[in-house]
C-alpha cells in the first residue's frame, strides 16, 4: 500500500508539474489547469485510502464546508477581483501552516516526531519555520486583499524607523527559534507566532495599491514554502514537492513582475 501511495504521489506531482508548464502560456492554460484538478484529486483520494486516516467523518465534514464556501465565493467574484481573491485564499494557506504546527507541537507522537519523549531538533526548527512563514503569509495576505479590496487605504504608510523595527523583529524571530529548540516551551512557540504575525503586517503595510498583485505573487510563493515546511513535520513528499513548486515558481513570477 506504501508504494502504491508513493507512486501516485509521484505521478500528481508529475501533473503539477504539467499544471505550471500549461499554465505559462494562455493557449495552454486550460490544460494546464485540467492537469492541476486531475493532479489534486489523486492528491487528496491517495491521502484518504491511508491508514494513518483514524476518522472520516471529520474529514468529509471539512471538504463539504471548505469546498461550499469556496464554490459560493467563486460564483460571486468577478474576472476582475482575482488577486484579492488569491490573496483572501493565500492567508488561509498561511493560517493552515499555523495550525499544523501547533497541533504537532502540541501532540507530536502523533506525527511520530518525538525521540525519548521529547520533540526531535529537526522536526522542532521544521514546525517553526513554517509557522512563522505561514504567520507572515496570513497577516500579509490579509493586508494584500484589504488593499486590493478597497478595505484598506491603498496608500503606503510609513513611519521613522521601519525598516530598523523590521530588522529588529526578523532578527527576534530568529532568536526565537532558537529559544524554542533549546527549551521546548510553549511560551516561545506562541512568541514565534505572534513576532511573525506582526511581521506580516508591517512588511505589507509601506507597500502602494498599484504594486499589490506582485505581492500577492511573493505571497503565493511563500505560502508555498510554508506548505513546504510543514510537509517536512508530516513526512508527506507530495506536500514537500508541491510546496517548493508553489514557492520556486511564485518567487520567478515575483521578480519578472517587478
Amino acid at each position: 500500500m506504501e508504494t502504491i501511495s508513493h507512486l501516485t504521489y509521484l505521478i500528481a506531482a508529475v501533473l503539477f508539474i504539467l499544471a505550471l508548464r500549461g499554465l505559462s502560456h494562455p493557449q495552454s492554460a486550460g490544460q494546464g489547469l485540467k492537469f492541476g484538478m486531475i493532479g489534486m484529486a489523486l492528491a487528496v483520494a491517495t491521502t484518504l485510502t491511508m491508514p494513518q486516516v483514524q476518522s472520516y467523518s471529520l474529514i468529509v465534514l471539512g471538504i463539504l464546508i471548505g469546498g461550499g464556501i469556496g464554490y459560493v465565493i467563486a460564483q460571486r467574484t468577478a474576472m476582475t477581483a482575482l488577486p484579492q481573491l488569491m490573496a483572501a485564499f493565500h492567508s488561509l494557506v498561511g493560517l493552515a501552516a499555523v495550525c499544523v504546527a501547533a497541533a504537532a507541537f502540541y501532540n507530536p507522537s502523533a506525527f511520530g516526531i518525538t525521540n525519548g519523549g521529547s520533540i526531535k531538533l529537526v522536526s522542532l526548527i521544521e514546525m517553526a519555520l513554517g509557522a512563522a512563514v505561514g504567520a507572515v503569509t496570513f497577516t500579509g495576505s490579509v493586508i494584500a486583499w484589504g488593499k486590493l479590496e478597497g478595505r484598506i487605504s491603498g496608500k503606503p504608510v510609513t513611519f521613522n524607523g521601519q525598516h530598523a523595527l523590521n530588522a529588529a523583529l526578523g532578527a527576534g524571530l530568529v532568536l526565537l527559534i532558537a529559544l524554542l529548540c533549546i527549551t521546548q516551551a510553549p511560551v516561545f512557540f506562541w512568541a514565534v507566532v505572534v513576532v511573525a504575525l506582526a511581521l506580516g503586517v508591517l512588511m505589507i503595510i509601506p507597500i502602494g495599491g498599484a504594486d499589490m498583485p506582485v505581492i500577492v505573487s511573493m505571497l503565493n510563493s511563500y505560502s508555498g514554502w510554508a506548505a513546504a515546511g510543514i510537509g517536512f513535520t508530516l513526512h508527506n513528499n507530495l506536500l514537500i514537492i508541491t510546496g517548493a513548486l508553489v514557492g520556486a515558481s511564485g518567487a520567478i513570477l515575483s521578480y519578472i513582475m517587478c
